[in-house]
C-alpha cells in the first residue's frame, strides 16, 4: 500500500500506546491500575441521561441534521458564556458545534494551514496540537512552558522567522497535562500577540469547570479583543462526565467559525439533534453535580498530592484540571519511571515527554480513578521508590 507522506510524520498517538500496553499485561493476569487517560470514572448525572432517552425517542431527532447546528444548541451555548463568564456571543456566527474539541482541534488546522506554514503549539500539551499540523500538511513549532514562568509560553522568546511563517497558536488553561492555571492577563497578552503577529489564536478551553480552592477559571474570550483574533473550543467532556458522548462548541470568532463550518459541510453531516438538545439541558440546567464533582476531583487530588509528598516527591498542588503534574526521582528519565511504575507496580502513568519535549523530567497522574484503586496505586509505587 502507498500512504500519504503526512503518515511518515504523525507520530502513534500516545493514548493509543497506553492502552496498548495496558491490554497486554491484562492478557497476563496482571490486576492494572490506569492512571493514565483522563476518562471520568463517574456515570453522566441522572438527570442529563434521562434527558438523552426522551431525546433519542423523539421521530424528530432521527433524521439528517443540519450542520450548522441547531437554533437552541447555539443558543445554549451563548447562554452559558453569558452567564458563566460574562462574554456576548452570537448564536448565528460565533457559535458552532464539534463532535468533540479533540475533532477541531484536528480540522481547524485544516482550515489554516498550508505546507511551509507553522502552527505554535504548548509544550507540553495535548498531543493533537502537534498532530493536527501534520495531518493538515503545515509545521508544528513547540513553545515550552516552564515551571518558572508558570507554565505560560514566553511569547518574547519565539523566532521571529518562524512567527513570519506562523498562522495559529494552540494554547490550554486550566491546563492538560500541567495543572497550571490563568491568574495574571495572560490573556490579554496573548490577544495583543496575535493581532501584532496576525496570528490566530486557538484556546482550548476543556477544563474550566474543573477547579479548586474557590478559584474561577476565566475565558480568553473575557481578553478585551480577544474575539477579533482567535476563537476558544469549549467541551462538555469533562464538565458533565460526557466524554463518550462527544460533543463540544467552537465560539468566538465569526471569520474562523465560518471557515471551520465551511470544511465540516465536506467532512460531516453534523451531530445527532438528540444529543444537541440534551446538551443544552447540561448547560442550562442545575449545575450541582458540576460542585460535587469539583469536590470529589480536590479530595483525590489531596491524597495523591499528600502521599507523594509523604514519600519526597515534591509536587505542586493544581488549581484545576483532573491530573498531577509530578516530577520523576532522580535517576530516572519520564519514560524509565513510567516503565518501572508499570512492570513493578502494575500502574500506568503517562510519560510527560509523550506530551512533548517540554515534558520530560514529569509524569502525569489522573484523578479519573476510584479513591481504592487511586490508594492502591500510590501503595505499590511508594513499596517501590
Amino acid at each position: 500500500m502507498r500512504f500519504s507522506r503526512r503518515m511518515d510524520g504523525l507520530p502513534p498517538y500516545l493514548f493509543a500506546e497506553i492502552e496498548r500496553k495496558v491490554s497486554e499485561k491484562r492478557r497476563q493476569g496482571v490486576d492494572v491500575i490506569s492512571l493514565g487517560i483522563g476518562d471520568p470514572d463517574m456515570p453522566t448525572p441522572a438527570h442529563i441521561v434521562e434527558e438523552m432517552q426522551r431525546q433519542v425517542a423523539d421521530p424528530a431527532n432521527h433524521q439528517y441534521p443540519n450542520n450548522r447546528g441547531l437554533d437552541e444548541f447555539r443558543e445554549g451555548v451563548a447562554t452559558f458564556y453569558r452567564n458563566r463568564f460574562g462574554v456576548e456571543l452570537d448564536p448565528e456566527t460565533e457559535v458552532f458545534p464539534l463532535l468533540g474539541a479533540k475533532e477541531g482541534i484536528a480540522h481547524i488546522c485544516m482550515s489554516f494551514l498550508d505546507e511551509g506554514d507553522v502552527c505554535l503549539g504548548a509544550d507540553p500539551g495535548y498531543p493533537v496540537y502537534a498532530g493536527g499540523p501534520v495531518l493538515a500538511g503545515g509545521t508544528a513549532v513547540s513553545m515550552p512552558l516552564k515551571p518558572e514562568l508558570g507554565f505560560q509560553p514566553n511569547l518574547a522568546a519565539i523566532d521571529v522567522d518562524i512567527l513570519k511563517r506562523s498562522k495559529m497558536l494552540f494554547v490550554n488553561y486550566p491546563n492538560n497535562p500541567t495543572g497550571a492555571v490563568i491568574e495574571d492577563d495572560f490573556f490579554e497578552r496573548l490577544t495583543d500577540f496575535g493581532r501584532k503577529h496576525d496570528i490566530a489564536i486557538i484556546h482550548d478551553n476543556a477544563y474550566s469547570e474543573i477547579t479548586f480552592n474557590g478559584y474561577t477559571a476565566p475565558s480568553f474570550l473575557q481578553a478585551p479583543g480577544s474575539k477579533e483574533v482567535g476563537i476558544e473550543f469549549y467541551s462538555l467532556s469533562k464538565t458533565y462526565n460526557m466524554t463518550g458522548w462527544r460533543i463540544g462548541a467552537a465560539v468566538g470568532n465569526a471569520e474562523i467559525i465560518e471557515a471551520l463550518w465551511r470544511l465540516k459541510t465536506n467532512m460531516d453531516s453534523g451531530m445527532f439533534q438528540a444529543l444537541q438538545r440534551t446538551a443544552v439541558t447540561a448547560m442550562t440546567g442545575p449545575q450541582q453535580c458540576v460542585k460535587d464533582m469539583c469536590d470529589l476531583y480536590q479530595r483525590r487530588r489531596d491524597l495523591v498530592v499528600g502521599t507523594l509528598r509523604e514519600i519526597g516527591i515534591d509536587v505542586a498542588s493544581p488549581k484545576g484540571t483532573i491530573y498531577i503534574w509530578v516530577p520523576v526521582p532522580d535517576g530516572y528519565t519520564s519514560v524509565s519511571f513510567a516503565d518501572m511504575v508499570l512492570d513493578k507496580c502494575a500502574v500506568v502513568v503517562p510519560p510527560g515527554s509523550g506530551y512533548g519535549p517540554g515534558g520530560e523530567g514529569f509524569v502525569r497522574i489522573s484523578l479519573t480513578a476510584p479513591d481504592e484503586r487511586i490508594i492502591e496505586a500510590l501503595e505499590r509505587i511508594k513499596d517501590n521508590l
